[in-house]
């Protein structure tokens, strides 16, 4: 299948909170972890999201020039020509993206969807992340309404983080502690922003204890049931019925989450949720597996040739994307997501 069109995004997003589930959301560097991707999504049966950071945009706008919008627009347009070879819906997303970056990778991007638009296509990307969490929450909505209304022109759904996720993402990072908590009023203060979809619509990445990079679980104290708090205080708030979930959650930082965690957040409503520590590990593994079990033919030790077929890049690229796309059909099971493709 192609790209998701706007429309099809919107009605993924709308199933996985009406049925309880989420979609992984796969940070990709390259098209072999692009194609890892597009496979675990397609051995699950599951729809799914790619997204690429300002440091895979950058790593994959090569190291020349380290450009970020040629290495997101790159590897969007390779998407758009390899994803009809997999039976599945992928939308395309670009991950954190700090105040001192908008004017290098996201709004440059958003030019790019518009002009596309205008010309009657479809977007190149799906959705785009600000991440102002580094920001003061006033500082931050302000310019989450400039993004939205943008984004909502060249039908782009827009992410945002509200409040700091603990740990470091592409040098951003936040201590771990007991601020990493959304409150009530935050989540108000948001909605008298952005609105609830009358002014586009948005995904929101909202605090409960998450810590971006590896943990074990018992290391951190999440709390998914505050999701429900924040939609419960909104929800009455503006007189919307019990029981009804004004926002689109977005789960960061979830390695060694335990399925009870996760399993609470998407009945809280979460429809997206990050992956990529545990995918990049899934993928590096057997690389390092096959360099060690292959040490004398992947180097030409003491003057010799080694062997071609073992330093040769198929060779420990394909089980490296096999790992990853397992991974990846992993994610889709605690996600609830296996089975679910719009046909």
């Amino acid at each position: 299948m192609p790209i998701a069109t706007p429309e099809v995004y919107n009605e993924m997003l709308d199933r996985a909170k009406a049925e309880k589930f989420a979609y992984p959301a796969i940070n990709v560097t390259s098209s072999q972890t692009l194609h890892a991707a597009l496979r675990g999504f397609a051995e699950a049966e599951s729809d799914g999201i790619v997204q690429i950071s300002t440091g895979g945009a950058e790593f994959l706008g090569g190291q020349h020039s380290k450009d970020m919008v040629t290495g997101a627009v790159a590897l969007a347009e390779f998407a758009h020509i390899v994803a009809e070879k997999y039976d599945v819906n992928i939308a395309l997303h670009t991950d954190h993206c700090p105040k001192d970056k908008l004017d290098g990778y996201v709004r440059p991007l958003l030019g790019v969807s518009e002009e596309r638009v205008k010309a009657g296509r479809d977007p190149l990307f799906q959705s785009h992340m600000w991440d102002g969490s580094a920001e003061t929450l006033a500082d931050n909505l302000s310019i989450a309404q400039e993004l939205l209304e943008r984004a909502q022109a060249a039908k782009i759904i827009l992410e945002v983080e509200i409040t700091p996720t603990g740990g470091e993402e592409d040098g951003v990072s936040h201590e771990i502690n007991d601020s990493l908590y959304t409150t009530v009023d935050d989540a108000i203060r948001t909605a008298e922003a952005l609105g609830l979809g009358d002014k586009g619509r948005y995904l929101l990445a909202a605090s409960f204890g998450n810590v971006h990079g590896v943990y074990k679980p018992g290391n951190v104290v999440l709390r998914p049931e505050l999701l429900k708090e924040l939609n419960e205080g909104v929800a009455a708030k503006y007189g919307k019925p019990a029981g009804s979930q004004p926002f689109d959650f977005v789960f960061h930082g979830g390695s060694g989450s335990t399925e009870e965690e996760i399993r609470t957040a998407l009945e809280n409503g979460v429809v997206k949720m990050n992956i990529d520590t545990d995918t990049q590990y899934a993928f590096t593994r057997p690389v390092a597996d096959h360099m060690f079990r292959n040490y004398d033919g992947v180097l030409k030790v003491d003057g010799e040739v080694g062997n071609k077929k073992t330093y040769d890049p198929r060779t420990w690229g394909k089980l490296a994307e096999a790992s990853m796309a397992a991974r990846v059909v992993e994610a889709c099971k605690h996600l609830r997501s296996t089975g679910t493709r719009i046909k």
